[in-house]
């Protein structure tokens, strides 16, 4: 018998089909028979209220999206008295299957191939299908990709979307849906455990089945997968896997740099030299420019950062070097043996004129940035306002669990080379990521 979540479940559905909403989003935990309902009971259902309707189902892999889609025509053959219809003659495939009524049921994987198909409904369930995918932002945007420039074309006017899933990122599918998308979104979120306002008028505390997985079972549960797991599969509030070195909120901002030619300035790189393409996520080479104000705060005054090939990497360097002029010292990494003295090398050769200067690269990444991350935590450091802003930020919030890393790197160098010009210094103790 349905659960008191599926009773609603089944509300939304049907508000659906009767056109009251046109775009559904379903949020439930892991094991809360949202597919059951929706993936499976659905397209059966569906087929006899419309009989002459095209549906799309996708899920994270092919393989998944046919499961459902033999379970659906399942009980279209064992159901189909009740249902008013029967499987067609040709088209029985769990993957492609159509009805006696002319309907038709597509099954595929994301960034599957849909051209040439036609839908008035698209069920899509389990768009991600492991936190590796969800962690990764190419494969985001991939997905992001996949559902604007290939299914969305495919709806015919006035089609329903419905997309189930168990939220495991702020940016995934979901959330995307919610921040950037033009149609209105109806949506409905049923954590494991109850919150304020409740769909279910369930009170704060209240597990979604309890038939099923009762408080106890659900804590145990919890304190296995973690928090930040928790929160995103179980309660559906995904949030950010920071890291705490880090006080971002420390930082602030200028309109204006200082003017004073005593105020030194150096700029540090990282290098890269790879060149982004559809299957790969490459590093930025990344350059830092740092100095400081009569008060001897730090301000990063530029960041510049590009993803090309080894000839536009040099360009980049050198056309940056002469923006800054020969008086801010340019700072390269030196990776360790005789490459890494090589390239510096050849960079003295190619910025002649300019202070090229090389540091070694030793310890961790995350002992090269405590210094600079102790003078954001003081409220020492500013940023010059400008687009680069957001992206910076962001990759200083997340280090060192960030997907990227090369701001920082280039920060870290850029204070290491300034610190000997400033006027005074002292030691801090910074708590390292405590537990």
């Amino acid at each position: 018998m349905p659960a008191k979540h599926h009773r609603l479940l089944i509300k939304e559905l049907e508000a659906l089909s009767n056109g009251e909403s046109y775009r559904l989003l379903i949020e439930m935990p892991p094991g809360s028979a949202k597919s059951s309902y929706t993936s499976i009971l659905l397209p059966a259902w569906w087929l006899a209220r419309h009989p002459c309707d095209s549906i799309i189902a996708a899920s994270h892999t092919a393989r998944l999206a046919n499961h459902f889609g033999r379970r659906a025509r399942g009980i279209v053959a064992d159901e189909a008295g009740l249902l008013g219809y029967e499987l067609g003659m040709h088209e029985r495939a769990g993957s492609h299957w159509s009805s006696s009524t002319g309907a038709e049921y597509f099954a595929i994987g994301v960034r599957g191939a849909v051209v040439g198909k036609r839908a008035d409904i698209a069920i899509i369930d389990d768009p991600i299908k492991s936190q590796v995918d969800a962690e990764s932002l190419l494969h985001r945007e991939r997905l992001w990709d996949w559902y604007r420039s290939e299914l969305y074309p495919r709806l015919k006017p006035k089609a329903r979307v419905v997309l189930i899933m168990t939220r495991w990122h702020q940016d995934d599918l979901c959330g995307r849906l919610l921040a950037h998308a033009s149609d209105p979104w109806r949506c409905l979120r049923l954590p494991a455990f109850a919150e304020v306002e409740d769909r279910l008028d369930r009170l704060p505390g209240e597990p979604l089945w309890p038939e099923w997985e009762d408080t106890e079972e659900l804590l145990r549960r919890r304190s296995s997968v973690g928090e930040h797991t928790w929160s995103a599969q179980y309660q559906q509030s995904p949030c950010r896997n920071t890291g705490t070195l880090f006080k971002v909120t420390q930082l602030d901002f200028v309109d204006t740099l200082p003017t004073s030619e005593s105020h030194k300035a150096v700029r540090a790189w990282d290098l890269a030299a790879t060149v982004e393409s559809n299957n790969n996520d490459p590093d930025w080479t990344v350059g830092v420019k740092l100095t400081r104000d009569h008060t001897g705060r730090l301000i990063v005054a530029d960041v510049v950062r590009v993803r090309c090939r080894p000839c536009d990497v040099e360009a980049a360097v050198a056309a940056t070097a002469r923006i800054d002029g020969p008086s801010v010292p340019i700072a390269l990494p030196e990776d360790p043996g005789q490459a890494g003295k090589s390239q510096v090398s050849y960079y003295a050769r190619q910025l002649a004129g300019y202070n090229v200067q090389s540091t070694k690269e030793t310890g961790s990444k995350v002992i090269r940035a405590m210094p600079i991350a102790s003078q954001v935590s003081k409220g020492n450091v500013v940023l010059l306002r400008a687009n680069w802003n957001y992206s910076f930020i962001e990759e200083l919030r997340d280090f060192p669990y960030g997907r990227k890393d090369d701001q920082v790197d280039a920060l870290s160098r850029a204070f290491m080379m300034l610190a000997p010009f400033t006027t005074s210094a002292r030691s801090e103790l910074v708590p390292y990521m405590p537990r």
